[in-house]
């Protein structure tokens, strides 16, 4: 009899640990990541060649210039003011901050609500 519960626990246990799948997904090189169902934070070291695969793509800081941020999502190169956000290939990108050794950068996406062809 104890076999049924423990099958029925087994069925269950992946629908459980998919939300924690989705956000052990997020990881990379010279970064830090907290992820969520739906968007990333990502923390780029700087001084060094940094990216994330977060989201199904894979994100890297390309260059700061003083307030101006150029990252790459999805292959895409975006530049996005530091404080204020950007779209790019469906994913909406805001930095958040910028220090000497790192910049923190929130990504979300997927839903490709409004988003322009090209």
């Amino acid at each position: 009899m104890t076999s049924i519960p423990l099958r029925r626990k087994l069925a269950v246990l992946p629908f459980v640990l998919l939300p924690l799948g989705a956000a052990a997904a997020c990881g990379g090189e010279n970064t830090t990541t907290d992820c969520g169902v739906n968007s990333c934070t990502v923390t780029f070291d700087r001084g060094v060649e940094a990216s994330a695969s977060i989201l199904g793509v894979k994100a890297e800081l390309v260059k700061v210039e003083g307030q101006m941020v150029t990252l790459k999502v999805g292959g895409q190169t975006v530049t996005v003011p530091v404080g204020e956000g950007e779209q790019s290939e469906g994913f909406d990108i805001a930095v958040q901050s910028v220090t000497e050794d790192q910049v923190v950068v929130k990504i979300s996406g997927g839903g490709g609500e409004g988003g322009e062809g090209g």
